[in-house]
Protein backbone atom coordinates (compact mmCIF):
# COMPACT_ATOMS: atom_id res chain seq x y z
CA UNK A 1 0.00 0.00 0.00
CA UNK A 2 1.47 3.30 -1.11
CA UNK A 3 0.42 6.70 0.28
CA UNK A 4 0.52 9.96 -1.67
CA UNK A 5 1.21 13.44 -0.26
CA UNK A 6 -2.09 14.87 0.99
CA UNK A 7 -3.62 17.59 -1.21
CA UNK A 8 -6.41 19.97 -0.20
CA UNK A 9 -8.86 18.46 -2.69
CA UNK A 10 -9.01 15.11 -4.47
CA UNK A 11 -11.06 15.09 -7.69
CA UNK A 12 -11.97 11.68 -9.10
CA UNK A 13 -12.54 11.77 -12.85
CA UNK A 14 -10.71 13.93 -15.41
CA UNK A 15 -13.63 14.58 -17.72
CA UNK A 16 -14.74 18.08 -18.61
CA UNK A 17 -16.61 18.70 -15.34
CA UNK A 18 -13.93 17.46 -12.96
CA UNK A 19 -11.27 19.27 -14.96
CA UNK A 20 -13.11 22.62 -14.94
CA UNK A 21 -13.66 22.37 -11.19
CA UNK A 22 -10.04 21.37 -10.57
CA UNK A 23 -8.78 24.29 -12.66
CA UNK A 24 -10.89 26.81 -10.76
CA UNK A 25 -9.72 25.44 -7.39
CA UNK A 26 -6.06 25.40 -8.44
CA UNK A 27 -6.22 28.95 -9.79
CA UNK A 28 -7.51 30.01 -6.37
CA UNK A 29 -4.48 28.46 -4.66
CA UNK A 30 -5.79 25.03 -3.70
CA UNK A 31 -3.58 21.95 -3.94
CA UNK A 32 -5.59 19.63 -6.16
CA UNK A 33 -5.01 15.99 -7.08
CA UNK A 34 -6.93 14.73 -10.14
CA UNK A 35 -7.30 10.95 -10.45
CA UNK A 36 -8.30 9.44 -13.80
CA UNK A 37 -8.97 5.73 -14.29
CA UNK A 38 -8.07 5.77 -17.98
CA UNK A 39 -4.92 6.52 -19.96
CA UNK A 40 -3.57 9.74 -21.43
CA UNK A 41 -3.85 9.69 -25.24
CA UNK A 42 -3.22 12.62 -27.59
CA UNK A 43 -5.52 13.80 -30.35
CA UNK A 44 -3.08 12.84 -33.11
CA UNK A 45 -3.03 9.22 -31.94
CA UNK A 46 -6.82 9.13 -31.64
CA UNK A 47 -7.24 10.45 -35.18
CA UNK A 48 -4.85 7.82 -36.53
CA UNK A 49 -6.67 5.07 -34.63
CA UNK A 50 -9.94 6.17 -36.21
CA UNK A 51 -8.45 6.29 -39.70
CA UNK A 52 -7.13 2.76 -39.25
CA UNK A 53 -10.34 1.37 -37.77
CA UNK A 54 -12.61 -0.88 -39.79
CA UNK A 55 -15.58 0.35 -37.76
CA UNK A 56 -16.09 3.94 -38.82
CA UNK A 57 -19.70 4.00 -37.59
CA UNK A 58 -18.61 3.12 -34.05
CA UNK A 59 -17.80 6.30 -32.14
CA UNK A 60 -15.75 4.28 -29.64
CA UNK A 61 -13.35 3.03 -32.32
CA UNK A 62 -10.57 5.64 -31.77
CA UNK A 63 -10.45 5.09 -28.04
CA UNK A 64 -8.23 2.42 -26.48
CA UNK A 65 -9.77 -0.27 -24.31
CA UNK A 66 -8.21 -1.74 -21.20
CA UNK A 67 -9.69 -4.52 -19.04
CA UNK A 68 -8.18 -2.66 -16.06
CA UNK A 69 -10.46 0.34 -16.64
CA UNK A 70 -13.11 -1.16 -18.89
CA UNK A 71 -15.73 0.79 -20.79
CA UNK A 72 -18.69 -0.30 -22.92
CA UNK A 73 -17.68 -1.66 -26.31
CA UNK A 74 -20.02 -2.78 -29.10
CA UNK A 75 -17.86 -3.77 -32.09
CA UNK A 76 -16.98 -6.19 -33.42
CA UNK A 77 -18.94 -7.85 -30.59
CA UNK A 78 -20.44 -6.32 -27.42
CA UNK A 79 -18.25 -6.81 -24.36
CA UNK A 80 -21.24 -6.82 -21.99
CA UNK A 81 -19.47 -4.53 -19.51
CA UNK A 82 -22.86 -2.98 -18.79
CA UNK A 83 -25.21 -5.69 -17.63
CA UNK A 84 -28.64 -4.99 -19.13
CA UNK A 85 -31.35 -5.77 -16.57
CA UNK A 86 -34.06 -4.63 -19.02
CA UNK A 87 -36.60 -4.03 -20.31
CA UNK A 88 -35.00 -1.58 -22.79
CA UNK A 89 -31.28 -1.72 -23.64
CA UNK A 90 -29.24 1.24 -22.42
CA UNK A 91 -26.26 1.24 -24.77
CA UNK A 92 -24.08 3.82 -23.04
CA UNK A 93 -20.94 4.87 -24.90
CA UNK A 94 -18.61 6.55 -22.44
CA UNK A 95 -14.84 6.74 -22.45
CA UNK A 96 -12.46 6.22 -19.54
CA UNK A 97 -9.63 8.46 -20.69
CA UNK A 98 -7.86 11.70 -19.71
CA UNK A 99 -10.52 14.18 -20.83
CA UNK A 100 -13.51 11.86 -20.62
CA UNK A 101 -16.41 11.17 -22.91
CA UNK A 102 -16.67 14.61 -24.52
CA UNK A 103 -13.75 13.60 -26.71
CA UNK A 104 -16.31 11.95 -29.01
CA UNK A 105 -19.28 14.31 -28.85
CA UNK A 106 -20.88 16.78 -31.26
CA UNK A 107 -20.13 19.70 -28.87
CA UNK A 108 -23.79 20.66 -28.50
CA UNK A 109 -23.85 23.04 -25.53
CA UNK A 110 -27.46 24.05 -24.96
CA UNK A 111 -28.94 25.74 -21.94
CA UNK A 112 -32.10 24.35 -20.40
CA UNK A 113 -35.19 26.52 -20.80
CA UNK A 114 -36.30 28.20 -17.54
CA UNK A 115 -39.41 26.05 -17.10
CA UNK A 116 -37.27 22.89 -17.07
CA UNK A 117 -36.29 23.81 -13.50
CA UNK A 118 -39.94 23.98 -12.32
CA UNK A 119 -41.41 21.05 -14.15
CA UNK A 120 -43.49 19.70 -11.28
CA UNK A 121 -44.76 23.07 -10.08
CA UNK A 122 -45.84 24.11 -13.57
CA UNK A 123 -46.99 20.85 -15.15
CA UNK A 124 -47.50 18.38 -12.31
CA UNK A 125 -44.96 15.87 -13.61
CA UNK A 126 -41.35 14.98 -12.81
CA UNK A 127 -39.34 17.02 -10.31
CA UNK A 128 -38.51 20.60 -9.49
CA UNK A 129 -34.86 21.51 -9.12
CA UNK A 130 -33.62 23.00 -5.84
CA UNK A 131 -32.29 25.93 -7.91
CA UNK A 132 -33.75 27.97 -10.75
CA UNK A 133 -32.55 29.19 -14.13
CA UNK A 134 -31.44 32.56 -12.80
CA UNK A 135 -29.15 30.96 -10.21
CA UNK A 136 -27.36 29.15 -13.04
CA UNK A 137 -27.46 31.81 -15.75
CA UNK A 138 -24.10 33.43 -14.94
CA UNK A 139 -22.43 30.02 -14.69
CA UNK A 140 -23.95 29.06 -18.03
CA UNK A 141 -22.18 32.03 -19.56
CA UNK A 142 -18.88 31.25 -17.81
CA UNK A 143 -18.95 27.74 -19.28
CA UNK A 144 -19.88 29.08 -22.73
CA UNK A 145 -16.97 31.54 -22.60
CA UNK A 146 -14.53 28.72 -21.80
CA UNK A 147 -15.79 26.52 -24.64
CA UNK A 148 -16.46 29.26 -27.20
CA UNK A 149 -20.17 28.64 -27.77
CA UNK A 150 -22.27 30.10 -30.57
CA UNK A 151 -25.89 29.55 -31.56
CA UNK A 152 -29.29 31.08 -32.26
CA UNK A 153 -30.34 33.76 -29.78
CA UNK A 154 -34.07 33.00 -30.00
CA UNK A 155 -33.85 29.45 -28.65
CA UNK A 156 -36.02 29.77 -25.53
CA UNK A 157 -33.18 30.33 -23.05
CA UNK A 158 -32.86 34.01 -22.03
CA UNK A 159 -29.39 35.53 -21.93
CA UNK A 160 -27.85 38.45 -20.08
CA UNK A 161 -24.84 38.44 -22.42
CA UNK A 162 -24.43 37.56 -26.11
CA UNK A 163 -22.87 34.31 -27.24
CA UNK A 164 -19.07 34.46 -26.98
CA UNK A 165 -18.65 32.86 -30.43
CA UNK A 166 -20.20 33.60 -33.81
CA UNK A 167 -22.05 30.72 -35.40
CA UNK A 168 -20.35 28.40 -37.88
CA UNK A 169 -21.77 29.25 -41.34
CA UNK A 170 -24.77 27.15 -42.32
CA UNK A 171 -24.17 24.19 -44.62
CA UNK A 172 -26.11 23.80 -47.85
CA UNK A 173 -28.25 21.13 -46.19
CA UNK A 174 -29.11 23.48 -43.34
CA UNK A 175 -29.95 26.35 -45.70
CA UNK A 176 -32.28 24.27 -47.82
CA UNK A 177 -34.03 22.50 -44.95
CA UNK A 178 -34.49 25.78 -43.07
CA UNK A 179 -36.04 27.50 -46.09
CA UNK A 180 -38.34 24.65 -47.04
CA UNK A 181 -39.67 23.90 -43.55
CA UNK A 182 -40.56 27.52 -42.77
CA UNK A 183 -42.91 28.78 -41.47
CA UNK A 184 -44.39 25.63 -39.91
CA UNK A 185 -41.07 24.52 -38.43
CA UNK A 186 -38.40 26.93 -37.19
CA UNK A 187 -34.90 25.53 -37.70
CA UNK A 188 -32.30 26.94 -35.28
CA UNK A 189 -28.53 26.84 -35.27
CA UNK A 190 -27.41 24.36 -32.63
CA UNK A 191 -25.64 25.87 -29.63
CA UNK A 192 -22.17 24.41 -30.05
CA UNK A 193 -18.64 24.77 -28.73
CA UNK A 194 -17.17 24.87 -32.22
CA UNK A 195 -14.88 27.60 -33.48
CA UNK A 196 -16.08 29.80 -36.31
CA UNK A 197 -12.80 31.73 -35.95
CA UNK A 198 -9.47 31.12 -34.27
CA UNK A 199 -10.11 30.91 -30.55
CA UNK A 200 -8.07 29.88 -27.52
CA UNK A 201 -5.19 28.73 -29.70
CA UNK A 202 -7.39 26.47 -31.84
CA UNK A 203 -8.39 26.91 -35.51
CA UNK A 204 -11.81 27.49 -37.03
CA UNK A 205 -13.95 24.58 -38.18
CA UNK A 206 -13.02 23.56 -41.74
CA UNK A 207 -15.93 21.16 -42.31
CA UNK A 208 -14.25 17.77 -41.87
CA UNK A 209 -17.59 16.23 -40.75
CA UNK A 210 -15.73 14.10 -38.18
CA UNK A 211 -16.97 15.95 -35.07
CA UNK A 212 -17.96 12.50 -33.85
CA UNK A 213 -15.91 10.53 -32.96
CA UNK A 214 -13.02 13.05 -32.90
CA UNK A 215 -12.40 16.48 -34.40
CA UNK A 216 -9.12 16.05 -36.32
CA UNK A 217 -8.00 19.68 -35.86
CA UNK A 218 -9.36 20.58 -32.39
CA UNK A 219 -11.74 23.21 -33.74
CA UNK A 220 -14.25 21.68 -31.35
CA UNK A 221 -14.02 22.06 -27.59
CA UNK A 222 -13.74 18.83 -25.58
CA UNK A 223 -12.73 17.46 -22.21
CA UNK A 224 -9.19 16.69 -23.31
CA UNK A 225 -8.60 20.43 -23.59
CA UNK A 226 -10.16 21.01 -20.16
CA UNK A 227 -8.04 18.29 -18.56
CA UNK A 228 -4.84 19.67 -20.05
CA UNK A 229 -5.78 23.14 -18.84
CA UNK A 230 -6.21 21.73 -15.32
CA UNK A 231 -2.72 20.24 -15.39
CA UNK A 232 -1.29 23.46 -16.81
CA UNK A 233 -2.92 25.30 -13.89
CA UNK A 234 -0.91 23.28 -11.39
CA UNK A 235 -3.26 20.37 -10.76
CA UNK A 236 -1.40 17.14 -10.03
CA UNK A 237 -2.71 14.46 -12.39
CA UNK A 238 -2.45 10.71 -11.98
CA UNK A 239 -3.86 8.66 -14.85
CA UNK A 240 -4.50 4.91 -14.82
CA UNK A 241 -5.75 5.34 -11.24
CA UNK A 242 -8.90 3.28 -10.65
CA UNK A 243 -10.58 4.44 -7.45
CA UNK A 244 -12.38 1.56 -5.78
CA UNK A 245 -13.21 2.72 -2.25
CA UNK A 246 -13.92 5.82 -0.19
CA UNK A 247 -13.10 5.77 3.52
CA UNK A 248 -14.82 7.82 6.24
CA UNK A 249 -14.48 8.73 9.90
CA UNK A 250 -16.97 8.36 12.75
CA UNK A 251 -18.73 11.58 11.76
CA UNK A 252 -19.18 10.45 8.15
CA UNK A 253 -16.54 12.76 6.69
CA UNK A 254 -14.61 11.20 3.82
CA UNK A 255 -11.00 10.72 4.88
CA UNK A 256 -9.35 8.85 2.02
CA UNK A 257 -9.73 7.36 -1.44
CA UNK A 258 -8.12 4.07 -2.39
CA UNK A 259 -7.17 3.34 -5.99
CA UNK A 260 -5.43 0.67 -8.02
CA UNK A 261 -2.84 1.59 -10.61
CA UNK A 262 -2.63 -0.49 -13.78
CA UNK A 263 0.01 -2.69 -12.16
CA UNK A 264 -2.70 -3.69 -9.66
CA UNK A 265 -0.89 -1.91 -6.82
CA UNK A 266 -3.19 -0.24 -4.29
CA UNK A 267 -2.66 3.37 -3.17
CA UNK A 268 -4.36 5.59 -0.60
CA UNK A 269 -4.78 9.38 -0.76
CA UNK A 270 -6.17 11.72 1.88
CA UNK A 271 -7.55 15.25 1.63
CA UNK A 272 -9.85 17.75 3.28
CA UNK A 273 -12.38 17.68 0.43
CA UNK A 274 -13.32 15.03 -2.13
CA UNK A 275 -15.13 15.56 -5.43
CA UNK A 276 -16.58 12.73 -7.50
CA UNK A 277 -16.54 13.68 -11.17
CA UNK A 278 -16.83 10.35 -12.95
CA UNK A 279 -19.95 9.91 -15.07
CA UNK A 280 -23.49 9.11 -13.96
CA UNK A 281 -22.82 5.36 -14.13
CA UNK A 282 -19.28 5.05 -12.77
CA UNK A 283 -19.83 7.43 -9.82
CA UNK A 284 -22.80 5.45 -8.45
CA UNK A 285 -20.73 2.30 -8.93
CA UNK A 286 -17.95 3.71 -6.73
CA UNK A 287 -20.40 4.84 -4.04
CA UNK A 288 -22.11 1.44 -3.99
CA UNK A 289 -18.74 -0.33 -3.71
CA UNK A 290 -17.72 1.81 -0.72
CA UNK A 291 -19.53 -0.15 1.98
CA UNK A 292 -18.73 -0.10 5.69
CA UNK A 293 -20.36 -1.07 8.98
CA UNK A 294 -21.75 2.46 9.27
CA UNK A 295 -22.88 2.64 5.63
CA UNK A 296 -23.69 -0.95 4.63
CA UNK A 297 -25.45 0.18 1.43
CA UNK A 298 -22.54 2.38 0.37
CA UNK A 299 -21.41 5.97 0.75
CA UNK A 300 -24.16 8.61 0.33
CA UNK A 301 -26.72 5.82 0.11
CA UNK A 302 -28.29 5.61 3.57
CA UNK A 303 -31.75 6.07 1.96
CA UNK A 304 -31.13 3.85 -1.09
CA UNK A 305 -31.17 6.72 -3.60
CA UNK A 306 -27.75 6.28 -5.24
CA UNK A 307 -28.10 5.09 -8.82
CA UNK A 308 -31.84 5.67 -8.98
CA UNK A 309 -33.72 7.90 -11.47
CA UNK A 310 -31.45 6.95 -14.37
CA UNK A 311 -32.54 9.13 -17.28
CA UNK A 312 -31.51 9.77 -20.85
CA UNK A 313 -33.25 11.07 -23.95
CA UNK A 314 -35.12 8.17 -25.52
CA UNK A 315 -34.99 8.74 -29.25
CA UNK A 316 -36.72 7.63 -32.41
CA UNK A 317 -35.50 8.44 -35.90
CA UNK A 318 -36.57 8.74 -39.50
CA UNK A 319 -34.56 8.73 -42.73
CA UNK A 320 -35.77 9.59 -46.21
CA UNK A 321 -34.64 10.93 -49.56
CA UNK A 322 -35.39 14.61 -50.23
CA UNK A 323 -36.57 15.66 -53.69
CA UNK A 324 -33.45 17.80 -54.29
CA UNK A 325 -29.73 17.54 -53.67
CA UNK A 326 -28.92 18.70 -50.12
CA UNK A 327 -25.48 17.03 -49.86
CA UNK A 328 -25.01 16.04 -46.22
CA UNK A 329 -21.40 15.57 -45.18
CA UNK A 330 -19.87 19.02 -45.44
CA UNK A 331 -19.49 20.94 -42.18
CA UNK A 332 -20.50 19.95 -38.63
CA UNK A 333 -22.43 16.71 -38.23
CA UNK A 334 -25.07 18.35 -35.99
CA UNK A 335 -25.67 21.87 -37.28
CA UNK A 336 -29.32 22.60 -36.52
CA UNK A 337 -32.44 21.63 -34.62
CA UNK A 338 -36.16 22.27 -34.30
CA UNK A 339 -36.84 23.47 -30.77
CA UNK A 340 -40.45 24.65 -30.76
CA UNK A 341 -41.66 21.53 -28.92
CA UNK A 342 -39.36 21.88 -25.91
CA UNK A 343 -41.89 23.57 -23.65
CA UNK A 344 -45.60 24.25 -23.31
CA UNK A 345 -48.72 23.19 -21.42
CA UNK A 346 -48.67 19.93 -23.39
CA UNK A 347 -45.96 18.81 -20.96
CA UNK A 348 -48.77 17.88 -18.57
CA UNK A 349 -49.76 15.15 -21.03
CA UNK A 350 -46.73 14.04 -23.02
CA UNK A 351 -42.99 14.35 -23.24
CA UNK A 352 -41.50 17.50 -24.77
CA UNK A 353 -38.82 16.98 -27.39
CA UNK A 354 -36.26 18.60 -29.65
CA UNK A 355 -35.63 17.43 -33.22
CA UNK A 356 -32.01 17.08 -34.37
CA UNK A 357 -31.31 17.37 -38.10
CA UNK A 358 -28.18 15.46 -39.05
CA UNK A 359 -25.60 16.67 -41.55
CA UNK A 360 -23.49 13.49 -41.30
CA UNK A 361 -22.23 12.03 -44.56
CA UNK A 362 -24.52 9.31 -45.90
CA UNK A 363 -22.07 7.78 -48.37
CA UNK A 364 -21.09 4.74 -46.29
CA UNK A 365 -24.67 3.87 -45.34
CA UNK A 366 -25.96 4.38 -48.88
CA UNK A 367 -23.14 2.30 -50.39
CA UNK A 368 -23.96 -0.61 -48.11
CA UNK A 369 -27.62 -0.28 -49.01
CA UNK A 370 -27.21 -0.25 -52.80
CA UNK A 371 -24.67 -3.09 -52.78
CA UNK A 372 -27.22 -5.19 -50.91
CA UNK A 373 -29.75 -4.33 -53.63
CA UNK A 374 -27.43 -5.78 -56.29
CA UNK A 375 -26.19 -2.66 -58.06
CA UNK A 376 -22.79 -2.79 -59.75
CA UNK A 377 -20.68 -0.90 -62.26
CA UNK A 378 -21.76 2.56 -63.41
CA UNK A 379 -25.30 2.04 -62.08
CA UNK A 380 -23.81 1.44 -58.64
CA UNK A 381 -21.80 4.67 -58.84
CA UNK A 382 -24.79 6.67 -60.09
CA UNK A 383 -27.12 5.29 -57.42
CA UNK A 384 -24.67 6.03 -54.61
CA UNK A 385 -24.35 9.60 -55.80
CA UNK A 386 -28.08 10.04 -56.24
CA UNK A 387 -29.04 8.77 -52.78
CA UNK A 388 -26.10 10.21 -50.84
CA UNK A 389 -26.90 13.67 -52.17
CA UNK A 390 -30.52 13.48 -50.99
CA UNK A 391 -30.55 11.31 -47.86
CA UNK A 392 -31.68 13.09 -44.70
CA UNK A 393 -31.58 11.64 -41.20
CA UNK A 394 -33.51 13.08 -38.26
CA UNK A 395 -33.59 12.06 -34.61
CA UNK A 396 -35.34 13.50 -31.59
CA UNK A 397 -34.51 13.96 -27.90
CA UNK A 398 -37.54 13.15 -25.77
CA UNK A 399 -37.59 14.13 -22.11
CA UNK A 400 -37.85 11.14 -19.80
CA UNK A 401 -39.34 11.65 -16.35
CA UNK A 402 -37.25 10.53 -13.35
CA UNK A 403 -38.34 7.10 -12.12
CA UNK A 404 -36.67 5.48 -9.08
CA UNK A 405 -37.07 2.05 -10.70
CA UNK A 406 -34.70 3.06 -13.50
CA UNK A 407 -31.33 2.65 -11.89
CA UNK A 408 -27.67 1.69 -11.77
CA UNK A 409 -26.71 -1.15 -9.44
CA UNK A 410 -23.76 -3.54 -9.15
CA UNK A 411 -23.84 -6.68 -11.25
CA UNK A 412 -22.48 -10.05 -10.22
CA UNK A 413 -19.73 -9.77 -12.84
CA UNK A 414 -16.17 -8.65 -12.08
CA UNK A 415 -13.58 -6.83 -14.17
CA UNK A 416 -9.86 -7.58 -14.36
CA UNK A 417 -9.24 -5.80 -11.04
CA UNK A 418 -11.96 -7.83 -9.35
CA UNK A 419 -14.34 -4.86 -9.17
CA UNK A 420 -18.05 -5.29 -9.91
CA UNK A 421 -19.38 -4.01 -13.22
CA UNK A 422 -22.54 -1.88 -13.50
CA UNK A 423 -26.03 -3.26 -14.04
CA UNK A 424 -28.64 -1.01 -15.66
CA UNK A 425 -32.44 -1.16 -15.54
CA UNK A 426 -34.12 1.23 -18.02
CA UNK A 427 -37.80 1.40 -18.84
CA UNK A 428 -39.84 3.81 -20.98
CA UNK A 429 -43.15 5.09 -19.59
CA UNK A 430 -46.38 6.19 -21.28
CA UNK A 431 -45.39 9.87 -20.99
CA UNK A 432 -42.57 9.23 -23.46
CA UNK A 433 -44.71 6.97 -25.63
CA UNK A 434 -47.26 9.77 -26.04
CA UNK A 435 -44.44 12.17 -26.93
CA UNK A 436 -43.27 9.66 -29.50
CA UNK A 437 -46.65 9.73 -31.23
CA UNK A 438 -46.46 13.53 -31.47
CA UNK A 439 -42.92 13.27 -32.83
CA UNK A 440 -44.00 10.89 -35.59
CA UNK A 441 -46.66 13.40 -36.64
CA UNK A 442 -43.92 16.02 -36.95
CA UNK A 443 -41.69 13.64 -38.91
CA UNK A 444 -44.50 12.97 -41.39
CA UNK A 445 -45.14 16.69 -41.85
CA UNK A 446 -41.43 17.39 -42.35
CA UNK A 447 -41.11 14.57 -44.87
CA UNK A 448 -44.10 15.87 -46.82
CA UNK A 449 -42.69 19.39 -47.03
CA UNK A 450 -39.38 18.02 -48.34
CA UNK A 451 -40.97 15.81 -50.99
CA UNK A 452 -39.68 12.70 -49.29
CA UNK A 453 -39.46 9.23 -50.78
CA UNK A 454 -38.02 6.01 -49.36
CA UNK A 455 -39.24 6.96 -45.86
CA UNK A 456 -38.05 4.69 -43.05
CA UNK A 457 -39.09 5.19 -39.43
CA UNK A 458 -37.35 3.49 -36.55
CA UNK A 459 -39.27 0.48 -35.30
CA UNK A 460 -42.27 1.25 -33.11
CA UNK A 461 -41.52 0.63 -29.44
CA UNK A 462 -37.75 0.68 -29.98
CA UNK A 463 -35.74 3.53 -28.51
CA UNK A 464 -32.09 4.47 -28.60
CA UNK A 465 -30.50 6.43 -25.78
CA UNK A 466 -28.74 9.66 -26.70
CA UNK A 467 -25.76 9.30 -24.29
CA UNK A 468 -27.17 12.06 -22.06
CA UNK A 469 -27.00 10.10 -18.82
CA UNK A 470 -28.51 11.92 -15.84
CA UNK A 471 -30.30 11.59 -12.52
CA UNK A 472 -28.40 8.90 -10.61
CA UNK A 473 -26.99 11.39 -8.06
CA UNK A 474 -29.97 13.72 -8.10
CA UNK A 475 -29.73 17.00 -6.22
CA UNK A 476 -32.59 18.12 -4.01
CA UNK A 477 -33.48 19.65 -0.67
CA UNK A 478 -35.05 16.48 0.76
CA UNK A 479 -32.51 13.74 1.64
CA UNK A 480 -35.32 11.20 1.45
CA UNK A 481 -35.59 11.63 -2.33
CA UNK A 482 -32.16 12.89 -3.43
CA UNK A 483 -28.45 12.10 -3.08
CA UNK A 484 -26.93 15.59 -3.06
CA UNK A 485 -27.96 19.08 -2.01
CA UNK A 486 -28.23 22.11 -4.27
CA UNK A 487 -24.42 22.43 -4.35
CA UNK A 488 -23.78 18.79 -5.24
CA UNK A 489 -22.75 17.93 -1.67
CA UNK A 490 -23.71 14.47 -0.42
CA UNK A 491 -26.43 14.85 2.22
CA UNK A 492 -24.61 12.56 4.68
CA UNK A 493 -20.99 13.57 4.06
CA UNK A 494 -20.05 17.19 4.67
CA UNK A 495 -16.84 17.13 2.63
CA UNK A 496 -18.00 14.99 -0.32
CA UNK A 497 -19.21 16.76 -3.48
CA UNK A 498 -20.37 15.37 -6.81
CA UNK A 499 -20.32 17.05 -10.22
CA UNK A 500 -21.40 15.88 -13.64
CA UNK A 501 -24.70 15.06 -15.28
CA UNK A 502 -25.67 12.62 -12.52
CA UNK A 503 -26.62 15.42 -10.11
CA UNK A 504 -29.20 16.82 -12.54
CA UNK A 505 -32.72 15.98 -11.25
CA UNK A 506 -34.26 16.04 -14.75
CA UNK A 507 -32.93 15.62 -18.27
CA UNK A 508 -34.84 18.30 -20.22
CA UNK A 509 -34.81 18.16 -24.02
CA UNK A 510 -31.27 19.22 -24.86
CA UNK A 511 -27.76 17.87 -24.54
CA UNK A 512 -26.81 18.02 -20.88
CA UNK A 513 -23.10 18.85 -20.78
CA UNK A 514 -23.37 22.65 -20.58
CA UNK A 515 -25.67 22.43 -17.58
CA UNK A 516 -23.26 20.03 -15.89
CA UNK A 517 -20.33 22.35 -16.64
CA UNK A 518 -22.21 25.31 -15.14
CA UNK A 519 -23.06 23.28 -12.04
CA UNK A 520 -19.41 22.19 -11.67
CA UNK A 521 -18.20 25.79 -11.74
CA UNK A 522 -20.85 26.69 -9.18
CA UNK A 523 -19.77 23.81 -6.92
CA UNK A 524 -16.14 24.91 -7.23
CA UNK A 525 -17.08 28.38 -6.00
CA UNK A 526 -18.98 26.85 -3.06
CA UNK A 527 -15.92 24.79 -2.07
CA UNK A 528 -13.74 27.89 -2.26
CA UNK A 529 -16.21 29.91 -0.21
CA UNK A 530 -16.22 27.31 2.56
CA UNK A 531 -12.46 26.75 2.58
CA UNK A 532 -11.16 30.24 1.85
CA UNK A 533 -9.49 30.38 5.25
CA UNK A 534 -8.13 26.83 5.01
Amino acid sequence: MNKQTSPDVVVIGAGVNGSLLATRLANAGKRVLLLESGPRVGRDELVERFRASAFKSDFMSPYPFSPLAPQPRYTPEPNDYLHQAGPHPFAAQYIRIFGGTSWHWAAQLWRFVPNDFRQHSLYGVGKDWPIGYQELEEYYYQAEAIAGVGGSLDNGSPRSKPFPMERVPASWLQQRVTARLAPDFTVLDDCTGRNSRSFDGRPACCGNNNCMPVCPIDAQYHGGLAAQQAEDSGVQVITQAVVYQLEHDAQGRITAARYYDWNKVSHRVTAETFVLAANAIETPKLLLMSVSDTFPQGIANARDNVGRNLCDHPAISVTFDVDEEIWPGRGPVSPCSIGQFRDGDFRREHSPFRIDISNASQVAAVTKEVLAEGYFGKKLQDEIRFRAARRLSIKNALEQLPDPANRVTLSGNKDALGLPTPSLYWNIDDYVVRGTARTRECYDAIAKRLGATNIRHSKTGKFSNRQHITGTLSMGRDPATSVTDEWGRAHDHQNLFMVGTGVMPTVGTCNVTLTAMALALRTADKILQETQHG
